[in-house]
């Protein structure tokens, strides 16, 4: 069995440590965890890892964030993988910092990746871990929260935060959706 897993980020050394590339972090956990490297193909960076009798292809969209629907579009159609076995993680302000849920549907909240893969998919239902990275901000500052660096201390409990991610990633895989989302979504 084949799951897509992408991790929404945008590219660019300039935003690799903001709260907006979790996605990308998970997915660069997964792959190191499992022995997986990420080459450069169309449409992003790419790692195919194996995980309990099953195929993991990890996606790291090069198509910036607001375009992450074209990237996924691609990889779905070149890896023949359906909707209900592809996994988006993406940042999420409406959660505090640390929390983590997995979701079988949704609204893209605000969110402009999920925007963009709402609007290639043609509806809301679709598999989807969300990060949460806190509303620490005023008033028209979620593009600067979002786009800003780790605090010191949002670095220090990062490594945690991936871990749990990739475990709920890994559940998803192996149990299935309603099953991850019980033993998830309640930790």
């Amino acid at each position: 069995m084949k799951h897509l897993i992408v991790g929404l980020g945008n590219p660019g050394a300039e935003y690799e440590e903001t709260r907006h590339n979790i996605g990308f972090k998970v997915v660069d956990t997964i792959a190191e965890a499992h022995g997986g490297k990420f080459s450069t193909e169309r449409h992003g960076a790419v790692s195919t890892i194996r995980f309990k009798g099953r195929t993991l292809v990890l996606l790291k969209p090069s198509t910036f964030m607001n375009l992450s629907g074209k990237a996924l579009r691609y990889w779905m159609e070149a890896e023949k993988i359906p909707t209900d076995r592809i996994l988006i993680i993406a940042d999420d302000i409406h959660l505090p910092f640390e929390g983590i849920r997995l979701r079988a549907k949704g609204s893209d909240g605000g969110h402009n990746g999920l925007k963009s893969i709402q609007s290639v998919i043609g509806n809301n239902v679709y598999p989807r871990l969300r990060v949460g990275v806190g509303a620490d901000f005023g008033i028209g500052r979620q593009v600067e929260h979002v786009l800003g660096q780790w605090t010191k201390e949002e670095g220090l409990a990062l490594q945690e935060i991936l871990m749990k991610s990739q475990k709920a990633v890994e559940r998803f895989c192996t149990i299935g959706l309603d099953r991850a989302m019980n033993a998830v979504n309640t930790l």
